[in-house]
């Protein structure tokens, strides 16, 4: 594991950045006690170390007609995950996929319009191996970054 190199300002930029990543350098810069170039030196080397790995917009799914949200526990064999992993990369409806420990292999994060499209996809995955489904009814907390 990498050593850490953060001082309090780096954590201070990095949780400012989590928040709101479209934040005004000078900004920033005035909420750290900095120059808006050392701030931007500090934001580079931040990138180039590892600790920032990009920047994206929070989209609010059910705006786009992405009712349901479900998470599906996948049994996937070790020689089958050759042909997986290409296989969910390209489901756009997959939101995150992670190998995990226990009963399952995979534990996937997916967003449907309906159950119906959810049923589908989950017939499709079943070729993989056994799935174990749990529908969300509400999320009381969001994905909301590393707290440092």
């Amino acid at each position: 594991m990498k050593e850490m190199t953060l001082d309090e300002i780096d954590i201070q930029i990095l949780n400012i950045l989590q928040k709101d990543a479209r934040m005004p350098l000078k900004q920033v810069a005035k909420e750290v006690n900095l120059s808006s170039p050392a701030v931007s030196s500090r934001i580079q080397r931040l990138e180039a170390e590892g600790y920032i790995t990009g920047y994206q917009a929070q989209v609010n799914p059910i705006a786009l007609g992405l009712y349901t949200k479900a998470f599906i526990c996948l049994e996937v064999a070790p020689v089958q995950k050759k042909e997986f992993y290409p296989y969910i990369k390209q489901c756009k409806n997959v939101v995150e996929c992670n190998c995990v420990t226990g009963d399952y292999s995979m534990l996937l994060e997916v967003l449907f319009e309906n159950t119906i499209e959810l049923d589908h996809f989950i017939n499709e995955l079943q070729r993989f191996g056994r799935t174990k489904t749990l529908i969300v009814f509400s999320t009381s907390v969001e994905h909301r970054g590393v707290k440092l």
